[in-house]
């Protein structure tokens, strides 16, 4: 499972010109599910965005976690983050989870932040979306749950 982790003083996503899903403070995640991806790896991620130091305390040091900020997260399901672009110019997503075991532990990955206490809101699984992020900082980090970069 991969994730791209940006810190934002507001985020939003449309579905046909209507916001389906907005935060302020907090985090824009987009997640990437892949095939050997179990709940193990949903809990991995959860734990690591929501304590991930990356908000700046009182001497403006990344100290400070979502949790610590009380911050929202807008949760965005991304099967191109598995998109393989090392040979030839098309990018192959074979790499992708199938939809329904993706949306599957898409799903448990935000009941998963919701039960630490933060407010969550979400895309629109397979739906075609615009995004609007306000990266602050910018702030953006690369995790994988197999440890992989």
């Amino acid at each position: 499972m991969r994730a791209v982790v940006q810190r934002v003083t507001k985020s939003s996503v449309k579905v046909e010109d209507e916001i389906i899903g907005s935060v302020g403070k907090g985090l824009m995640v987009l997640l990437g599910v892949t095939h050997d991806d179990t709940e193990d790896d949903v809990k991995y991620l959860a734990e690591k965005i929501s304590n991930l130091r990356i908000f700046e305390d009182e001497n403006e040091k990344m100290n400070l976690s979502l949790l610590d900020v009380k911050g929202e997260l807008l949760a965005v399901s991304q099967f191109t983050l598995y998109g393989d672009c090392r040979k030839g110019r098309r990018p192959n997503f074979t790499d992708a989870a199938k939809p329904d075991i993706a949306n599957s532990l898409y799903e448990i990955f935000v009941k998963e932040l919701e039960g630490m206490g933060i407010h969550v809101e979400t895309g629109s699984f397979g739906a075609h979306m615009m995004v609007d992020i306000l990266n602050d900082g910018p702030v953006t980090m690369l995790l994988d749950s197999k440890r992989s970069f």
